[in-house]
């Protein structure tokens, strides 16, 4: 699968979009106390890299939502676990390895606003550039930005496999 792939982000560029994410979080939720929602399983590795950047309290907790399921297609969104954090009044930071139409994204973070959290916002490494986002979702924090091309690595799958490359490939486009 390598052999056909193409690095699109290296691993210098990555490392540089955490550390330039962690600074930004930082700034704003530093005195917050936040819970810190991981989007599994494609958010365990953002995750993982961010918290380690961060010098402040924060709970951190997981919801694992998908639309791909192993495939290279995403489908309707489906709940397999919600955090067991009381939201309430919380401020929230959910992170995902990738923002591509929004959907996951904007329905987990509307689950969150459902549940009271006080604020709530999001982190992923790698936003797609196109414009069939279907509910113009943006991240408040993204490390990097990709052509519309099925990307991998960095938490990101091709078929379940190479979610813990360290660089950000791409399919060669045939």
């Amino acid at each position: 699968m390598l052999a056909e792939s193409e690095v699109v982000c290296t691993e210098e560029e990555v490392v540089a979009a955490f550390d330039r994410m962690a600074v930004e979080i930082r700034a704003v939720l530093k005195d917050a106390n936040p819970v810190i929602l991981c989007v599994m399983l494609g958010g365990l590795i953002p995750t993982a890299r961010l918290l380690v950047r961060f010098d402040f309290p924060l709970e951190l907790d997981y919801v694992h939502a998908t639309r791909y399921r192993g495939d290279t297609r995403g489908r309707e969104l489906h709940w397999r676990a919600r955090p067991t954090t009381a939201l309430a009044g919380r401020d929230v930071l959910v992170i995902d390895d990738i923002l591509d139409e929004g959907i996951t994204l904007a329905g987990v973070l509307d689950f969150c606003r459902d549940q009271g959290a006080k604020t709530v916002r999001s982190a992923v490494l790698v936003e797609k550039q196109h414009g069939r986002k279907k509910s113009h979702q943006r991240a408040d924090f993204t490390g990097l930005q990709v052509d519309d091309r099925y990307v991998f690595g960095c938490g990101m799958d091709y078929r379940d496999s190479f979610r813990n490359l360290r660089s950000v490939y791409a399919l060669l486009e045939s």
